[in-house]
């Protein structure tokens, strides 16, 4: 199950999510992860990345992040949106924001 999260209440709601996974896909197709610490302003996410991330961004800037709640058990925040490379940091625009639920225990 999934909760659609405002763009506007974003930067609220990720204050309960001290970090997050970056993904992008590489050449390969093959998706790429870097764990990085929330960092929101004015809307945007920033985060320093290295040369893997940066490049996979500038060939494909459509990107997810995920950030697992610290509570077992809680909502994971899931956003897609687009990235742009700034020297060693990225700067991602969210455009879409969920928070889903985790698996039920089997």
């Amino acid at each position: 199950m999934s909760i659609p999260v405002e763009l506007s209440e974003l930067a609220a709601t990720l204050a309960a999510y001290p970090w997050g996974y970056l993904v992008t896909v590489g050449d390969g197709l093959r998706a790429h992860s870097l764990a990085v610490p929330t960092d929101v302003r004015d809307g945007m996410l920033h985060a320093t990345v290295g040369r893997s991330t940066r490049a996979n961004i500038e060939a494909r800037p459509g990107v997810t992040m995920v950030f697992p709640h610290p509570l077992a058990g809680e909502y994971s925040l899931i956003l897609d949106g687009t990235a742009a490379a700034e020297g060693d940091a990225v700067v991602f625009t969210p455009t879409h924001a969920v928070l889903h639920r985790p698996a039920l225990a089997p």
